[in-house]
């Protein structure tokens, strides 16, 4: 746990060619990893679940 690297939404939008509008749609819908709500305003997700998620895709 001590190398978790956490990216705000605007650093998963650089990596990954979506809308705000979609990564939270499919946030919604289970189809993208969860966040990490960090505080009330505030979230981010595991770079290493992002990372997971983009192989996946790459593998089908």
């Amino acid at each position: 746990m001590a190398n978790m690297e956490l990216l705000r939404l605007k650093q998963v939008l650089e990596i990954v060619p979506a809308s705000r509008a979609t990564i939270w749609r499919w946030t919604r819908d289970g189809k993208f990893p969860k966040p990490i709500k960090l505080s009330e305003r505030c979230t981010a997700w595991k770079k290493s679940d992002i990372e997971s998620w983009i192989d996946e895709r790459a593998a089908a």
